[in-house]
């Protein structure tokens, strides 16, 4: 368009003689003119009054217009073609044919008389022409739509006014065009100029909306105001939107412009301490040297291929990547953490099977089963190397130990050790990594582990397995099934590394306090090793061994200060702590070293260092259990059975009552859905068989009946309970006591079967530790018993049941 804008210059300058008000274009203009005028619409323009207007002939239709004036007089109607808003309607536009082009209902009513200046040929070939604006118009009527647009029109003149308000207005518009100016780099010095020196306020507003505003129907609208007032209300209100709008991208572009200059100042100075460096033959680019260190280490790192590969690609692209970029941390964290990686280090096995055993006895007490596992690894690994890595999983209740076996373990294997809770993990990406796209990205928590350890092979502990969790963010269980395959977890692809990494040689140890939490494809590929609950007998070992020199070192005590025999401290665990593990055992013998670490700051006298069995409460507080013969004494109606819990076994005591009513049945106690319908088959069970029991179903059916189950404030939920609750019924119905050493659990059917159920080893466990001597099981359940070692079962005799009515005669009612 530079050519058009020579022109309207070059025209401008040969009419500025005739401009009576010595601005630039804006030529008023009082001659009479035609009242029939052709038309010629303006696509994108809106015409003003005594303006200067070049007009390109691009079209046939437009030629064979301005030539139609010129015979007519040189007169013409520019009038503002209507702008569609929707887009149907463009495509109707574009769409439509010529000769719908002079639709006069597609444009403005109200349009502008001109007067053809020159006509003049464009160094392109092409035709453009000079008007000169004369004064608003309006079209009354058509007067021929074919060959072109002829129309009547009718001269339009400005309302003007004289008010202060029109006044200040007009003082505004001056101010406000010179912000504009100002902040408008487009716009130059002589146009202000021009401006400024229009005295009249109609033609100060037509000059503004020509040149400044932006808004087609906006425009159109300016033109249509005859009230001198109401046409500056309009220009004043957009020109000020458009003031606001240019100082703030004023104000953005200075900030940018300050940053960018803030930048290459510091790019030049850095470039200038270089070359003096370089001169000084000191010179250390930073950029190259953490190329050089990068490649010194990649390729004394032994990366496999798959890897070396990688790394030398990322290094190439970091090369070329500049420090300035954020992509330049992005490259160099990732490759820091491929060579951080222990691709091929690993730490030597320790191969003496004695020597191993001899760690595992040191730090724990027992578990024979799970020491037994480990050593066969190790036999396994010594006679064949390279074997694929193991995932146990230690189950069992809180407080046994699961977690310090796994320290244990790595030192008897002569390992590094890392351990990894994932309780109450929620999201995927801790275990596979974040992809790099993310701000922030980081490997996963097992590449961590492995960084931290430095070798390929150490004992990775996943704490608290059957705790996972999921929710949008994904199911880390899921993320932990290529993890923990042995035929997978050889070629662990994590999402950041992006490259598969030797999982098989890393012995992973999970450990659950609940099985049936884990997802079965995630337990299908570990090997389970239940840890029971420990004895009596055998905490006290423990806490004479372990727990007891373990807390007097952590208190500052010596032996001398403090020790506890073998009574006090099964008395402990008696009368203050009843849990399947030692945990409490722990805090308790705690308890007491803070007593006697305060009472020698004191400087109290200690008469003696042992602790007597009557001198507990001082240090413990009132005994919190009186015993296992608490419940001993009990009437008909009450049976003992055995529960299992999270925490190890439980006795569950059952206990039954009845008085004169209509045969109603109550429970209590926070009892399941199934544990109800085992109230329901005992009962329907005992009346189907009321002949061989020898009970009264008429006095049953006149008597209301309420079945409690101890131990209100927990939640008590499973088949197991039935042949319980039968035999609690029974005992009440017949009014006989049942033994006071017999305990029982087992599923009860509608026809008397008794079915097998899970937790045995907890549960004898729990009878063992209330000196229970005889247990009823269910016959299915004898290789469980077996499972357990001799010396945990002492004395105990159990009887092993097909049928409800052999658990009748092993009662003797």
């Amino acid at each position: 368009m530079a050519s058009i804008q020579e022109v309207m210059q070059e025209a401008e300058e040969r009419k500025a003689g005739q401009d009576e008000q010595g601005t630039k274009g804006l030529i008023p203009v009082h001659e009479a003119t035609p009242s029939n005028l052709v038309v010629l619409p303006l696509e994108q323009a809106v015409p003003f009054p005594g303006l200067v207007m070049p007009i390109q002939l691009q079209t046939d239709l437009a030629r064979s217009i301005m030539a139609k004036a010129e015979a007519d007089g040189g007169y013409l109607a520019l009038f503002a073609r209507k702008i569609p808003t929707t887009e149907e309607e463009r495509e109707e536009i574009r769409k439509a044919p010529k000769k719908d082009r002079l639709d006069p209902n597609k444009i403005f009513e109200v349009g502008v008389v001109v007067k053809i200046l020159q006509k003049i040929k464009l160094p392109n070939g092409e035709e453009a022409a000079m008007l000169q604006g004369i004064r608003r118009i309006q079209r009354t009527r058509v007067i021929r739509r074919r060959p072109f647009l002829i129309v009547r029109v009718k001269d339009l003149h400005d309302i003007p006014s004289d008010t202060d308000r029109a006044k200040a207005q007009f003082r505004n518009l001056q101010n406000l065009m010179e912000k504009v100016v100002k902040a408008s780099p487009h716009l130059e010095e002589e146009f202000l100029a021009a401006a400024l020196n229009v005295n009249f306020p109609g033609q100060l507003a037509d000059y503004t909306a020509a040149y400044v505003l932006r808004d087609h129907d906006l425009k159109q609208r300016v033109l249509e105001a005859l009230d001198i007032e109401k046409r500056l209300d309009l220009v004043v209100e957009a020109l000020t939107k458009e003031v606001t709008i240019l100082e703030l991208g004023q104000r953005i572009q200075d900030e940018i412009r300050a940053k960018v200059e803030k930048a290459q100042k510091e790019y030049f100075l850095r470039e200038q301490i270089r070359i003096i460096r370089r001169e000084l033959g000191e010179e250390v680019d930073s950029k190259e040297a953490e190329i050089q260190r990068l490649q010194k280490q990649i390729e004394a790192a032994g990366l496999p291929e798959e890897a070396l590969a990688k790394a030398r690609e990322e290094l190439e692209r970091l090369r070329v990547t500049p420090v300035e970029s954020p992509e330049h941390a992005v490259l160099s964290n990732h490759l820091d953490w491929i060579l951080a990686l222990p691709w091929t280090k690993k730490s030597e096995d320790r191969r003496n099977i004695r020597g191993a055993a001899k760690v595992l006895d040191e730090d724990h007490f027992g578990l024979k089963q799970v020491k037994e596992r480990i050593l066969e690894f190790l036999a396994v690994h010594k006679l064949r190397e390279g074997s694929s890595g193991t995932i146990l999983c230690l189950s069992g209740p809180p407080g046994v130990g699961k977690t310090s076996l796994g320290r244990s373990i790595a030192r008897a294997m002569g390992r590094k050790f890392w351990r990894f809770s994932l309780g109450g993990m929620r999201d995927e990406a801790e275990i596979k990594g974040h992809r790099r796209t993310y701000v922030g990205a980081m490997p996963g928590r097992i590449l961590q582990g492995l960084k931290q350890c430095g070798v390929q092979n150490p004992v990775i502990m996943l704490d608290e397995v059957d705790k996972l969790g999921n929710d949008f963010r994904g199911d880390p269980s899921s993320a932990l099934l290529e993890v923990l395959d042995p035929e997978q977890n050889h070629a662990f692809l994590d999402h950041y590394l992006d490259l598969p990494f030797d999982l098989s040689k890393v012995f992973f140890i999970a450990t659950a306090n609940v099985l049936a939490n884990i997802p079965a494809p995630l337990r299908d590929r570990m090997e389970i090793i239940e840890i029971p609950g420990y004895l009596t007998n055998e905490k006290v070992q423990i806490a004479k061994e372990h727990l007891l020199p373990k807390q007097r070192k952590a208190h500052g005590l010596g032996v001398r200060d403090l020790s506890l025999s073998a009574r006090v401290l099964q008395s402990i665990v008696l009368h203050w702590t009843r849990e399947a593990g030692v945990r409490g055992l722990e805090k308790a013998i705690a308890r007491i070293c803070r007593k006697r670490a305060l009472a020698m700051v004191r400087r109290r006298k200690i008469s003696s260092a042992a602790i007597a069995v009557g001198d507990l409460p001082k240090y413990l507080g009132p005994m919190r259990y009186s015993g296992s013969g608490d419940r001993k004494v009990r009437g008909p109606g009450i049976c003992q059975g055995l529960a299992w819990t999270p925490v190890g076994g439980e006795v569950l005591f059952i206990e039954t009552t009845w008085w004169p009513g209509k045969g109603e049945v109550r429970l209590t106690g926070q009892v399941g859905e199934v544990m109800k319908e085992s109230v329901s088959i005992a009962m329907d069970y005992l009346k189907s068989r009321s002949e061989l029991f020898g009970l009264d179903l008429e006095k049953i059916a006149k008597r209301d009946l309420h079945i409690h189950f101890p131990a209100g404030a927990v939640p008590k939920d499973g088949p197991s309970a039935g042949i319980t609750v039968a035999s609690a019924l029974l005992s009440l119905f017949l009014g006989k006591r049942c033994p006071k050493d017999l305990a029982m659990t087992g599923e009860l059917t509608v026809v008397g079967e008794v079915l097998p159920i899970g937790g045995v080893r907890e549960k004898v466990l729990a009878a063992r530790r209330e000196k229970i001597r005889r247990i009823i099981l269910p016959a299915e359940n004898r290789s469980d018993v077996e499972e357990i070692d001799k010396e945990l079962l002492g004395t105990m005799e159990f009887h092993y049941v097909d049928t409800y009515e052999e658990v009748w005669k092993a009662l003797g009612f």
